[in-house]
């Protein structure tokens, strides 16, 4: 598998996983949305936990 690839499956597992937005639309989305969404999911949980968070680095 090809790194883009697997950098595509990880975004959208990542994405999937929190939102629970159905895979059809995941694949919809760019590159550089699907990441833009990953550091919002970043940023909610860091919120919600109070704690640093790792930024989105698939």
């Amino acid at each position: 598998m090809r790194r883009s690839e697997r950098r595509t499956r990880e975004e959208i597992a990542y994405i999937a996983y929190h939102f629970h937005w159905p895979h059809a639309d995941l694949v919809d989305l760019t590159h550089g949305e699907r990441r833009s969404w990953a550091a919002e999911i970043v940023r909610i949980n860091t919120s919600a936990t109070g704690q640093g968070a790792a930024a989105w680095n698939g």
